[in-house]
Order: C-alpha cells, then sequence, then structure tokens
C-alpha cells in the first residue's frame, strides 16, 4: 500500500476542502496554517504527488490545477472527530454515492506495518485458543457473543447495559423498563452469531445471497423489511444520500461481492465488508448490524478472531464511519479495526 508523507496528507486536506485548486492556491493555504513553504516548494510536491496517483493535474502551463484522486481520499489521514463537530449541512463532504469508490479500492488496504500487527494478533490467538477444555470454550463463547450483541446494540442506540444483556441472552430475562424491540436485537445478534460460527463455508466471501440471510437473522421480528430495499433511505447526522434504486443497489452488492473477492487478505476482505455494505445501505434498517457481522463471518471462515467492539467508543465508530461516507477515507474505521483486531485477539477465546 501507498505510503503518504506528512505534507501529502496536509495538501489532500486542502483539496478535500476546496476542491480543484492551483499551486498558489495550495501555498497560501499551508501559510494560514503556519507552515512557511515556498512556491517552488510547493510545486515540486504536487508534481510528486500526481505521480504517486495521488493528485490529478488539469490543464497545462499557467492554468495548470489539481485535484485529490480517489486513491488520495481512501487514504486521507482524516481527524474524525474534528470533521464531524462541524454541522453536516456545513461539512465539506460528498452527498451523493461515489460510484467509483468501491470499484477503485486498492487490493491491499492495510500497510506492512499494519500487516505486521494484525498477524502477530492472529499469532498470538491461535496459541492461545490450542487445546482449550470444553468447559473453558463453552464459557469463552458466552462471553463473547453477550459482549459483541450488547457493544454492536449499543451502537444502534441500544440502552441495555452489559449486565442487562448477559441476563437476557443466559437466563432469558427481559430488563424492566425495556422495550420488547431491545431485547430482540440483542437476542438476534446472539442467533446471528450462531449461524456464521455453524456455517463458515458460506462466508469465504461476500454475495447477495449470504447477505441477505445474515440480515434476515438480524431483523428478525423488528418490522423491518427483508431483502434490497426499493425506497430511499438517510443517515442521520450526514448529507450522504445512499442509493435509491433498487437495481443500482444490487449492481452495487455485485460490485462489493467482487472486490472482497480480489482482496488479497482476510482482514481486508473484512473491513471492506463493514465499510461497504454501510457505504450501500442495501437494506432499509439494520444495515450497520450486517456489515459488522458479516466482518466477523468473513473472519471466521478463514480461521481468524471475531471483533466485539467492546472498547471501542461509539461516538468514534460513528465519526469512522461518517467520514467514509462523506470523504471515501478508510483511514480511521481502519484504525478502529486493526485496534479491536488486536483486543479481540488478545481477549477471546474462540474457535
Amino acid at each position: 500500500m501507498l505510503k503518504l508523507t506528512q505534507k501529502d496528507q496536509k495538501i489532500i486536506n486542502i483539496f478535500l476542502k476546496r476542491g480543484t485548486g492551483q499551486s498558489s492556491n495550495v501555498r497560501s493555504e499551508m501559510l494560514k496554517s503556519g507552515e512557511d513553504v515556498s512556491l517552488v516548494t510547493v510545486k515540486r510536491a504536487l508534481s510528486s504527488m500526481a505521480v504517486k496517483g495521488i493528485l490529478t493535474i488539469l490543464g497545462s502551463g499557467r492554468s495548470t490545477s489539481y485535484n485529490v484522486t480517489l486513491a488520495g481520499r481512501i487514504l486521507a489521514d482524516i481527524d474524525a472527530k474534528k470533521y464531524c463537530a462541524i454541522e453536516p449541512d456545513k461539512r465539506y463532504g460528498l452527498n451523493n454515492y461515489n460510484f467509483d469508490l468501491l470499484r477503485g479500492m486498492p487490493d491491499n488496504i492495510f500497510t506492512d506495518d499494519e500487516l505486521q500487527r494484525l498477524r502477530e494478533a492472529t499469532a498470538e490467538y491461535k496459541s492461545r485458543n490450542s487445546d482449550l477444555p470444553p468447559a473453558i470454550q463453552k464459557k469463552e463463547l458466552e462471553r463473547l457473543v453477550i459482549e459483541l450483541s450488547w457493544k454492536s446494540s449499543k451502537i444502534e442506540g441500544n440502552t441495555y447495559t452489559l449486565l442487562d444483556t448477559e441476563r437476557l441472552i443466559l437466563e432469558n430475562k427481559e430488563a424492566f423498563g425495556h422495550s420488547k424491540k431491545e431485547a430482540q436485537m440483542i437476542l438476534n445478534h446472539k442467533d446471528a452469531f450462531k449461524y456464521i460460527r455453524q456455517n463458515p463455508a458460506q462466508f469465504k466471501t461476500v454475495n447477495r445471497k449470504n447477505l441477505e440471510e445474515l440480515h434476515a437473522i438480524l431483523v428478525k421480528d423488528l418490522s423491518v423489511g427483508l431483502g434490497l430495499r426499493a425506497k430511499p433511505v438517510g443517515v442521520t447526522g450526514s448529507k450522504y444520500l445512499p442509493l435509491d434504486n433498487i437495481h443500482q443497489i444490487s449492481e452495487a452488492v455485485d460490485i462489493l461481492s467482487g472486490v472482497i473477492s480480489r482482496m488479497k487478505n482476510p482482514y481486508a476482505k473484512a473491513l471492506i465488508a463493514l465499510l461497504g455494505i454501510g457505504y450501500i445501505q442495501p437494506f432499509e434498517d439494520g444495515n450497520k448490524r450486517t456489515s459488522r457481522l458479516m466482518a466477523n463471518a468473513l473472519l471466521m471462515a478463514h480461521s481468524l478472531a471475531p471483533l466485539s467492539y467492546r472498547s471501542v467508543d461509539e461516538n468514534d465508530y460513528r465519526e469512522g464511519i461518517l467520514v467514509f461516507y462523506e470523504l471515501n477515507s478508510i483511514v480511521p474505521m481502519k484504525m478502529i479495526f486493526i485496534d479491536q483486531y488486536d483486543f479481540a485477539a488478545k481477549n477471546y477465546l474462540v474457535k
């Protein structure tokens, strides 16, 4: 994966905010940020970034201008919290679905250092999982299911506590003062995890069939329509508008399936499923839940650690997702994914 310098990242952010610009515009913005840089240095940096494929050149001579490419968007290091602190209608991100985004996703979205961290975590996970007594396996599986069901539901606004969730899953006791739908959401997570664990061969990649099957389990008895949606949906707290045509949605799911199939490693497959399903929003509700469970299905199908998201901050997660929707940068969510995978590998014993 292409590595970018800090200066590259500063320049990418300038173009994301202002769109097309000339070297003089870039220098002016850098001076405003307190960086004393000459026009010659800026021109040299812009030319280098164009060679890397991070910027595209428009025009020639004195009218030469630049804009960020898709690769530049994908690799942009965005401060998600700062970006999302701006009111949705005043943010500088994209309003609509980017048809080039999934098709143009690199085959390998992790740096060598990031892959090394993931592989070391996997080695530790497999070492800890060897020769476990059945009683410990059962207890560890229950713990993961409880913590995943709780946190994934909490990300969606569910107000069950972790202890409430434990009682519900282990004793089938609903928490007082909570709706039936909150309990159902949590139990559906439990059933979805059980399904993917029992059918690993079905989840080597993503296709419309396994996507719809997983979604159906996650939204059971929640008054959510099944199958690909035929009506528009919006994203709370965002000006991003997903596709509203069922034929385009179906095509986008097929494209996502192809992209995941060509990814170089299962970590990348899982991360792109996590991001891509939410980006397409193929269903009328339950998209992010489906994306999290599908990511786990892909990891488990390749004998890797499933994520519980237990230690993730819900706001950080939502902000990372919004940055992908609006700016198409994978970086904030990639950092969350790596951290959560490392956490899972060191804290769970689930085969």
